[in-house]
C-alpha cells in the first residue's frame, strides 16, 4: 500500500469516528414534554389535567320504553325487584283517558343495580314487545319527573259526563237555542253532499216543530 493510501484510509478512518460519536450524544438533561393541545389564541402549550380517579356512578333511574298493556306500576315494581330495592315507579299516563302511553321511569336505591338491570332488560322480550331499558343521567333528571307518582289515577268517564249534559233540565230558550244548533248542522250537512255531487235525499228534520219536552225547567214568574 502505497502513502498516498495510507493517508486516504486514516482521513476516512477519522470520518466514521467523528459520525459515530456525533450519533451517540446524550439526551438532554430537562426533556420538553409533549402537549396535549395549543390555546386558540396564542400562547404556550398547554397539558391536559390527568383525573387520578374515575368519575363515581350516581345514576338511579332507569327509563323503560315499549311498556307492554297491563305491565304497569304494580307489575314493573314487582319484575324488578328482582334486582334490587325500588324507591319508586312512575307510568306515564293520558291525563284525560288514563291509559298508559307505553313508556315510563323506575328508581332504585343502588346506582350499581340499576346499571345491572338496565344491561339486563334492554332489548328484553316481554309479552311480544321488546323492552327498551336505559340509565338516565343524574343532570337530566327533571325536578316534576316523579311529580304526582303516587297518585291513583280516575280517568274522565266521558259518557256520564255527556249524559249529564243531555239530560239535565233546560229552559225554554235553551231549547229552542238546541233546535237551532241541530239545524244549522243539518243543513251544512246537506250543503256538503250537494258539493260532492251525490245525489241523496236527506229526511227532513221535524225537531223544530216538536212539542215542549217534559223536563223544561219553567220560571217562576
Amino acid at each position: 500500500m502505497g502513502a498516498k493510501a495510507k493517508k486516504a484510509l486514516k482521513k476516512n478512518m477519522k470520518k466514521i469516528a467523528a459520525s459515530a460519536a456525533s450519533s451517540q450524544l446524550p439526551p438532554p438533561q430537562n426533556p420538553k414534554p409533549s402537549a396535549d393541545f395549543l390555546p386558540l389564541e396564542g400562547g404556550p402549550a398547554r397539558k391536559a389535567p390527568v383525573t387520578s380517579q374515575p368519575l363515581e356512578n350516581k345514576a338511579t333511574v332507569l327509563y323503560i320504553g315499549r311498556i307492554p298493556h297491563g305491565f304497569y306500576e304494580t307489575e314493573i315494581e314487582a319484575f324488578f325487584s328482582q334486582f334490587g330495592t325500588v324507591k319508586r315507579v312512575r307510568v306515564a299516563r293520558n291525563k284525560k283517558t288514563g291509559k298508559s302511553k307505553h313508556f315510563g321511569f323506575i328508581q332504585f336505591e343502588d346506582p350499581e343495580v340499576a346499571e345491572i338491570a338496565a344491561g339486563a332488560m334492554n332489548d328484553y322480550l316481554l309479552m311480544e314487545h321488546m323492552l327498551k331499558v336505559h340509565v338516565i343521567a343524574p343532570e337530566d333528571v327533571k325536578p316534576n319527573l316523579w311529580k304526582g307518582f303516587k297518585c291513583n289515577f280516575k280517568p274522565v268517564d266521558s259518557v256520564q259526563i255527556e249524559r249529564r249534559q243531555h239530560n239535565k233540565e233546560r229552559t225554554l230558550e235553551e231549547h229552542r237555542k238546541m233546535l237551532q244548533k241541530v239545524v244549522k248542522r243539518d243543513q251544512k250537512r246537506r250543503k256538503r253532499i250537494q258539493a260532492a255531487g251525490i245525489e241523496y235525499e236527506c229526511p227532513e228534520l221535524v225537531g223544530n216543530t216538536q212539542p215542549v219536552p217534559k223536563r223544561i225547567k219553567f220560571s217562576e214568574d
